[in-house]
């Protein structure tokens, strides 16, 4: 086996992302303190044409040279908003008939590998910040929370590697 160049990927243009139509499901990132983590969540949206990224409360916005370290020109390519209030943006997305998932552990919450996304219906995943978690009065206002099943010592995962564990599994299961 041969590794492929870059020239031989047959990756998108920007213009051509732009134009591409899109998974459906947006990212919603509730107070991120980490600029990588940022910028991996962006590469990550790239990867897997999301929708849109919101960027809420202390999240910080591109352009940021920490947050274009990992992101890799994917601040370019993925449509983002910056908002104040995360519960807010549940809220317009919900009105939307957007469903709202909170990536966390709590009650009741459905296992990643029994999430089945429905047809014809849009996804915000919602992720929280490096130590608190989403917070609460989000979680509250969630149609469902989505765990991702662990079974080691440590009680969570990066939320940069949630995020790609989460919208890979549901991408997969949409397409």
């Amino acid at each position: 086996m041969r590794k492929l160049k870059n020239s031989e990927l047959d990756r998108l243009s920007i213009n051509a992302f732009k134009e591409a139509t899109k998974t459906p499901l947006i990212i919603i990132l509730d107070n991120i303190r980490s600029l990588n983590n940022i910028g991996s969540v962006f590469r990550t949206s790239d990867a897997f044409l999301i929708e849109k990224i919101y960027l809420c409360g202390i999240t910080a916005t591109p352009p940021h040279k920490d947050i274009h370290k990992t992101a890799l020109g994917s601040t370019e390519t993925v449509e983002w908003e910056y908002a104040e209030n995360t519960l807010d943006v549940v809220e317009k997305l919900k009105a939307e008939n957007v469903k709202i998932c909170s990536i966390e552990q709590a009650e009741n919450a459905t296992m990643l590998n029994n999430f089945t996304p429905k047809r014809q219906t849009t996804y915000a995943l919602v992720f929280g910040n490096e130590v608190k978690g989403v917070a609460q009065n989000v979680v509250s206002a969630s149609d469902t929370v989505i765990e991702i099943p662990q079974f080691g010592t440590k009680h969570s995962l990066n939320i940069s590697v949630s995020c790609g564990v989460v919208v890979w599994d549901v991408f997969s299961k949409i397409k």
